[in-house]
């Protein structure tokens, strides 16, 4: 992947998608996602932060606009760069909220992937200059509800998905679900190595759509309806189904790979990022040495 365009958050004013609730969208540009803002009478909780200080500082001065003076809290979806490494601009300006998984997996792995993501292009690079890598406030297990006043969030850890420290966060009034890259809309989801787990992952959806939220902020993409997980639920048990039958069949990954994602690729021709298409196939090929999960 190379990004010569700076992955920037559009400096514009948050959207209203539904009571309390605002976000910036993404606008389909790569590597920005849709920060949310829910906003109550006591409090604004932020929802990931973009890449690199000069996003946070643009996600900040819309919190502050929107907080209108009331206190500010900040949460992340998980620690990839584009979403959690413009967190220093919210350090001494807001509480910071990790699940600890999240703060372990940014502890192991954040400093390797701000050296990954510097390998995406000059755009990219210049948007990661002076980045810090920010500790939490205060860290969660696997749940948490925080009351905004007249409003509140559930925090949610959902184990190894698409990273170790997924977290969603679900409005239940008005059914607002803030997924991250649990969910793309239009995207191959992204199951690179031992960072994601994809039969593990179609569990967490499966448990995402038990919710019937009304509203669905993806990772990247579109805002939607539940159909958005139901859509890569799908993507992910064909793929995982594809797979195994050629397992079944006694056939190596190096001879069935290219083509397999040749004829996934035609299948979902509206979809983006088909780089992502290949490790998908690799996962679910060493996933199925794993035995149930």
């Amino acid at each position: 992947m190379t990004i010569d365009a700076g992955p920037l958050i559009a400096d514009a004013p948050a959207r209203e998608i539904a009571d309390r609730v605002h976000i910036i969208p993404d606008g389909r540009v790569p590597l920005v996602p849709s920060p949310g803002f829910v906003v109550g009478d006591e409090a604004v909780l932020v929802i990931d932060t973009g890449m690199g200080p000069r996003n946070g500082e643009r996600v900040l001065a819309e919190a502050r606009r929107l907080a209108a003076g009331r206190r500010l809290y900040l949460t992340l979806t998980h620690f990839h760069p584009e979403h959690a490494f413009g967190a220093q601009a919210f350090a001494g300006e807001a509480t910071i909220i990790y699940n600890q998984s999240q703060a372990d997996e940014l502890a192991e792995k954040g400093a390797e992937f701000l050296e990954m993501f510097r390998g995406f292009g000059p755009g990219v690079t210049a948007c990661l200059e002076d980045v810090e890598l920010v500790d939490p406030d205060i860290t969660y297990g696997d749940f948490a509800v925080l009351d905004l006043g007249g409003v509140t969030a559930e925090l949610r850890h959902h184990g190894h998905a698409h990273t170790h420290g997924d977290q969603t966060v679900y409005i239940r009034e008005p059914g607002v679900l803030f997924t991250g890259d649990l969910v793309e809309t239009r995207l191959f989801p992204i199951l690179p190595d031992d960072h994601a787990h994809g039969s593990a992952w179609i569990g967490v959806l499966d448990h995402l759509a038990e919710l019937r939220p009304a509203v669905v902020v993806p990772g990247h993409g579109g805002v939607g309806g539940a159909e958005l997980i139901t859509a890569i639920r799908d993507y992910l048990v064909d793929v995982r189904g594809r797979v195994s039958d050629r397992r079944a069949n006694g056939e190596e990954l190096a001879a069935f790979q290219e083509p397999l994602a040749a004829a996934v690729r035609a299948d979902y021709a509206d979809w983006e990022a088909e780089e992502w298409i290949a490790p998908a196939l690799e996962r679910f090929f060493l996933e199925s040495d794993d035995g149930p999960r």
